[in-house]
């Protein structure tokens, strides 16, 4: 049987979310057309819109829907650039945590490349932590240029929550819209949209348990965006394409029912991390947490995610040997053009390359049970023992 331990890659699909999306498959309708079953699936659309909106404590009119959390992110990003620059040709600077997935890296750098973008880079601390102070003086070294400043939620890797409400608030006190991913936050933290004082948010589906290739950008009223694709201008004349209707409705639900588990789910998965984290401690292979883990807390680190760092070991090594196994995660390190490259997330937090390199990230979720801790558990001795051969390592 397979222990599954990558969540935060995307999580299985709630029985609730699988219905909604299986009922409204059966029901034809585009959300555009003017007859009888297009005002039909209009209204369901509308009606997802309304219960996401409350779910995460925005209005109906701030939501935009996408195709997921790459979308929504990059909308946000060249959208609201470009306008800044349109209005100000001097706003022509980003800043930009260089902890952020790689769909606001990339834009950013595309931006760079491409439109005449400058970037700030605003480094983490040793426990990936996006400080007050050093976006501070990141937009200080010259306020009058910057566009926009973005700092994600929760980060994806290692799991440190970030200061949101204060960042969004000392953003404004320079007159910049604030945008956060909070793909990994949203259905998992407690996520308001309104008290978060961010005027962009990106949210998915497939992480709450809804289906792939659906997600959101919450847009406040008075924030402006460029669009980035062209045609019917179905979504606020910022996003064209026809709705997905099943997926929308499947995306509202699983956000629903996420959101409504949170006074209870945080804690189970916070003492399967913690007994995770402290057994794989325990196991006298020198393994460390990495981001900020103390037991038992919710609110400094994402509840269901452990990050190992695994000495004289390759982390896609472990990777292969574990699943092998039949445990099933993920590693801190990217690939590109086949050739594994170290976390960037883990060098901006200080960690040696070298260190970087033997990263594995096992994340729970709404599936996850004590039986999934034991099997890792049980499978990391031998795979650690076979990797650290195969890297030739000697303690």
């Amino acid at each position: 049987m397979t222990a599954y331990l990558d969540h935060a890659a995307t999580t299985p699909m709630l029985p609730s979310a699988m219905a909604a999306l299986a009922d409204q498959l059966a029901i034809t309708g585009n959300a555009s057309s003017l007859h009888t079953a297009g005002r039909m699936a209009r209204r369901v659309v509308e009606e997802s819109r309304e219960r996401l909106a409350k779910a995460l404590g925005a209005r109906p009119s701030e939501v935009v829907f996408t195709s997921g959390g790459t979308e929504s992110d990059n909308l946000a990003v060249a959208g609201t650039f470009e306008a800044r620059r349109e209005a100000d040709p001097g706003r022509i600077r980003i800043v930009c945590s260089a902890i952020e997935h790689h769909a606001v890296l990339d834009c950013v750098e595309h931006l760079v490349t491409h439109d005449g973008a400058k970037v700030t880079w605003v480094e983490p601390d040793a426990l990936g932590y996006i400080t007050v102070e050093a976006v501070r003086a990141a937009i200080e070294e010259d306020p009058d240029s910057v566009a926009l400043v973005t700092v994600m939620w929760a980060n994806n890797e290692v799991g440190t929550v970030q200061p949101v409400e204060a960042i969004a608030a000392l953003a404004h006190e320079f007159g910049v819209p604030f945008h956060t991913d909070a793909v990994q936050a949203a259905g998992h933290l407690p996520v308001n949209f309104a008290e978060s004082g961010a005027d962009l948010m990106t949210v998915t589906g497939h992480k709450v348990g809804g289906p792939l290739g659906v997600g959101a950008l919450f847009v406040r009223r008075d924030a402006v965006l460029v669009a980035q694709s062209f045609g019917g201008g179905q979504e606020r004349q910022v996003r064209s394409g026809t709705l997905d209707v099943p997926a929308i409705r499947s995306f509202a639900v699983a956000m629903e029912e996420s959101v409504r588990t949170i006074p209870v789910e945080p804690t189970r998965l916070i003492a399967l991390r913690d007994r995770l984290i402290r057994s794989a401690m325990d196991l006298g292979y020198d393994i460390t947490p990495t981001g900020a883990w103390e037991a038992g807390d919710g609110i400094h680190r994402l509840p269901g995610n452990a990050h190992l760092l695994v000495p004289g070991c390759e982390g896609d090594s472990l990777l292969y040997l574990l699943d092998a196994a039949g445990v099933e995660c993920s590693t801190g390190s990217a690939c590109q053009a086949g050739v594994p490259q170290p976390s960037h997330v883990l060098l901006a937090m200080g960690i040696p390359e070298e260190t970087a390199k033997g990263a594995l990230r096992l994340t729970l979720g709404h599936t996850s049970t004590d039986a999934d801790v034991d099997a890792v558990l049980a499978a990391l001795p031998a795979a650690i023992d076979r990797a650290r051969r195969a890297s030739g390592w000697a303690d």
